[in-house]
């Protein structure tokens, strides 16, 4: 078996590349499994997909966070100290600090967004949970009052029963 295959025989709870769902809020939105999706995830998409801030900072936080980025960079500054500059490090310092500004303050706006969308699922799942713990509440209810009804009816045709018997016997039991 190959380095990259993977083991088909072993259940993995790793999903295969074309399962994964794009994070990109339009991609998200357009899919076809949207009924899959938790409502959040839905809100929060919609969101995002709803402002040009929210879009632009989501394209420069999810190239900044790539190798693409990476390899870029790696060329330009390359290029920069071997081609442009005789001395490139002041001016490539300069330019590298304001990069690391900007990027630093992307990722805490991605952070930001992240930890909101965090709390909406979370108050989400917790109104659910609310719900389905008064559902089970009503529904444990409902089983108690039926068991008692059953129980109940049941003694009654016990006691009902255990009387004619012995009234029956009481009949039969010559006089003497």
């Amino acid at each position: 078996m190959a380095i990259n295959e993977p083991n088909r025989g072993a259940s993995s709870t790793a999903f295969p590349r074309t399962a994964r769902l794009s994070i990109v809020p339009r991609k998200l939105l357009a899919s076809q499994d949207r009924a899959s999706l938790h409502p959040s995830v839905l809100a929060e998409a919609e969101h995002r997909a709803s402002s040009v801030q929210l879009r632009v900072a989501d394209a420069i936080t999810a190239f900044a966070g790539s190798m693409r980025f990476v390899y870029l960079h790696v060329i330009v500054f390359a290029a920069w100290m071997i081609f442009f500059e005789a001395n490139p490090w002041p001016t490539l310092t300069l330019i590298v600090s304001l990069e690391a500004i900007f990027l630093s303050t992307f990722v805490m706006i991605g952070q930001n967004r992240q930890a909101s969308f965090q709390q909406a699922k979370a108050d989400h799942d917790y109104a659910v949970s609310g719900n389905l713990l008064h559902e089970n509440t009503d529904l444990t209810r409902a089983v108690h009052r039926l068991t008692q009804e059953i129980h109940a009816q049941v003694l009654a045709d016990v006691t009902g029963a255990i009387a004619a018997d012995t009234s029956n016997r009481a009949s039969a039991t010559p006089e003497g």
